[in-house]
């Protein structure tokens, strides 16, 4: 057939070789072609594939998505929609969330979703959670209750057993505290390496209006003045956190308390289920009516409260906001279930106070590092076996026949503020003297004086070791130490 021409259309039966150029002004439709040589758009309506056979090297669908195997080459940026933008130089802009399972930068560096894998010493962070990377977290001491100079048992108020924790109650039965030892059994802390708890066991008694407990420890202003926290700031934050256990189900309170200028408190809820270790964690902003100088006085206290009356309570207390100190508006009112119940338990531990908005893992320290802290506020000699005052030796001499005297350098400084206040344990009998071969029972031991450098640390005191018999030989040397088990000079310079 040749080629027919009828009125609008042409019709080539077979092979058509144009030498020039062929110009259309409608729709082009054609099959099984090579090569095709287009200016302006050109649209195919099931894809294009290119390659030696469908979607070897290249396929772009009807639905938009385009496959390429190989190098793709690529001489300006490409953009992703109005979020993403992949520039010619290799830099990528996305706005919005970016989700990758795994990113590497380099052959050093791997980002994936269990952390940062990185070789080489090149890591630079200006700070983590808001604070700085390196030194100290824990403003809290002894927050783990590892530390126990006095006893590891009492029944008596204030500091007795856990070192910087005090048992500020009011009862009239008597409750018993201990650093009670955790086992296995006790799940989540002991998890975490903590084998001690401070621990309290209720009495018997009602829930009269002005009895409480509060275990609280104060902390010295400049260890917060200087944590990086700003205290002033809304927008700067301290957390608190801690492990805690009741015997009885029910809402409890904790809390900050801001002690220079004008009191102003942070008080908060948390609730328990029985016998049940739960984490708490609180964020705590700043506030621009805190005050918190840059001394060794107390700056700020944290308190965990199990029971307060209602003498020291009142239900129009906000919570989770800082308002003004009073001694009949403390805390909203408690609930009772816990305070009448005779032999409930109500214990904590793993306590840390941090600067930032994130409660990081507990900042574990080694014995001897949280000993030396303690040691700031109460150092203890003896408390073991008799026959020594333990852990320091108790040389000095005789300066006249009836006093014995002894040069102590503490081995830490010593908070200031005020003299060392001493205490002893049973008579003073229960101390020797031993000069010129022969022990001597003593008759009063006194606190003589301390000694103060800087900004009012005490570093060393002198204590004078008297028998008034007149029996000592005068410009004799002479040793100090226990006469019966357990007997222990204490000296205490608490906030």
């Amino acid at each position: 057939m040749a080629v027919q021409i009828s009125g609008n259309d042409i019709t080539v039966p077979r092979d058509g070789t144009f030498s020039r150029n062929v110009s259309i002004a409608g729709t082009l439709t054609y099959e099984d072609v090579t090569n095709v040589d287009s200016i302006g758009l050109v649209t195919a309506r099931n894809g294009i594939e290119i390659g030696a056979s469908p979607g070897v090297a290249a396929s772009i669908s009807v639905d938009g998505n385009m496959i390429v195997s190989g190098i793709t080459t690529i001489g300006g940026d490409i953009k992703v929609g109005s979020g993403v933008t992949i520039g010619k130089d290799g830099h990528l802009f996305a706005t919005g969330v970016t989700t990758s399972t795994t990113v590497k930068v380099g052959a050093a560096v791997t980002i994936s979703e269990s952390g940062i894998e990185a070789s080489g010493i090149g890591i630079t962070c200006a700070s983590i959670n808001g604070t700085q990377i390196g030194g100290r977290r824990n403003i809290i001491i002894n927050g783990d209750m590892q530390v126990a100079q006095r006893a590891t048992s009492s029944t008596s108020a204030g500091y007795t057993t856990v070192d910087r924790w005090s048992n500020s109650y009011s009862h009239d039965a008597t409750m018993t505290f201990t650093q009670h030892a955790l086992t296995s059994s006790d799940s989540g802390p002991y998890e975490e390496g903590f084998r001690y708890s401070h621990h309290a066991t209720n009495g018997s008694t009602s829930a009269d209006a002005g009895q409480y407990y509060e275990p609280q420890q104060p902390i010295e202003a400049q260890n917060v003045s200087l944590s990086g926290w700003n205290y002033k700031s809304s927008t700067s934050f301290i957390t608190l956190s801690f492990w805690v256990k009741s015997s009885v189900g029910q809402e409890y309170q904790a809390g900050l308390l801001s002690t220079d200028g004008t009191l102003y408190k942070y008080p908060f809820a948390f609730t328990l289920s029985a016998d049940t270790w739960t984490k708490v964690v609180k964020t705590i902003p700043g506030n621009s009516n805190l005050q918190i100088d840059n001394d060794n006085g107390e700056g700020l206290r944290v308190s965990i409260v199990p029971y307060f009356g209602t003498n020291y309570t009142d239900n129009s207390v906000s919570h989770d906001a800082w308002s003004t100190w009073s001694s009949s508006a403390r805390w909203k009112d408690s609930t009772t279930t816990w305070w009448t119940t005779n032999g409930a338990t109500f214990e904590f531990t793993g306590v840390q106070l941090e600067v930032g908005s994130q409660a990081t893992p507990f900042e574990h320290r080694s014995f001897g590092e949280e000993f030396a802290l303690c040691q700031r506020y109460y150092i203890q000699y003896g408390g073991g076996a008799s026959g020594t005052l333990t852990r320091f030796p108790m040389l000095g001499e005789c300066p006249s026949t009836t006093v014995s005297q002894f040069i102590l350098q503490f081995p830490v400084a010593m908070r200031g503020g005020g003299d060392v206040t001493l205490t002893t344990t049973g008579t003073a009998s229960d101390y020797q003297i031993y000069t010129a071969n022969a022990s001597r029972a003593s008759t009063s031991i006194v606190l003589a004086d301390s000694m103060k450098y800087g900004p009012g640390d005490v570093y060393g005191c002198r204590v004078n070791v008297n028998r008034t018999n007149g029996d000592l030989v005068a410009g004799r040397a002479a040793q100090a130490y226990s006469s019966v088990s357990g007997a222990f000079l204490g000296f205490s310079r608490e906030l």
